[in-house]
């Protein structure tokens, strides 16, 4: 697998990473909570992933990514009611994102895929599946944050902790990054 590749499952772990241990966090009437009616819960930003990753990643370079079947407009409503059917969604999702990305090959990079009729190279659709789920799952971690307010335990470098955090990595060889390691 190319460096591209193995860069990019990294960072798709890594948000996949972030959104479970905010759920992981949360009771399960907070997963339904919305700030008022226009906004998103988790659940309901959950349910939309799903649909997005299901409808990019199957058949990835063979239909384009917008399928018939797709229903996006029904991911925002509140159709999620538990947390366990929250988490089928979470990872059936993350899995068909995972079996799509492994079974690439770095010649498939340039080759071009279409998304809503539009081309692009598989570098340009993985890339920007990456930014749309990087930011979703931003949402969920601020609402995360909002819902538990001093009950939050930090997913990155703690407020005033930056300094102890760097004198713990500098204190340590140099070495590779992993998907767990803060930011």
């Amino acid at each position: 697998m190319s460096n591209y590749l193995e860069s990019v499952l990294k960072e798709f772990k890594h948000y996949k990473n972030l959104g479970e241990k905010t759920i992981e966090q949360i009771s399960d009437e907070k997963l339904f909570w919305q700030v008022n009616p226009n906004s998103n819960s988790i659940a309901i930003l959950v349910n939309h992933l799903n649909g997005n990753m299901l409808s990019r990643w199957t058949d990835f370079m063979k239909t384009d990514g917008e399928k018939t079947w797709r229903k996006r407009d029904e991911e925002f409503e509140d159709l999620i009611k538990t947390k366990e059917a929250l988490l089928l969604k979470w990872n059936e999702g993350w899995d068909c994102v995972f079996n799509a990305l492994t079974s690439l090959t770095p010649d498939d990079l340039e080759k071009e895929v279409y998304i809503r009729n539009m081309g692009h190279t598989v570098t340009e659709a993985i890339n920007r599946q990456l930014a749309h789920y990087a930011y979703h799952v931003g949402q969920i971690v601020f609402i995360g944050k909002m819902t538990q307010d001093e009950k939050w335990n930090s997913l990155s470098i703690p407020k005033g902790k930056s300094n102890e955090y760097n004198k713990d990595k500098f204190s340590k060889p140099k070495r590779k990054e992993h998907f767990t390691d803060n930011y």
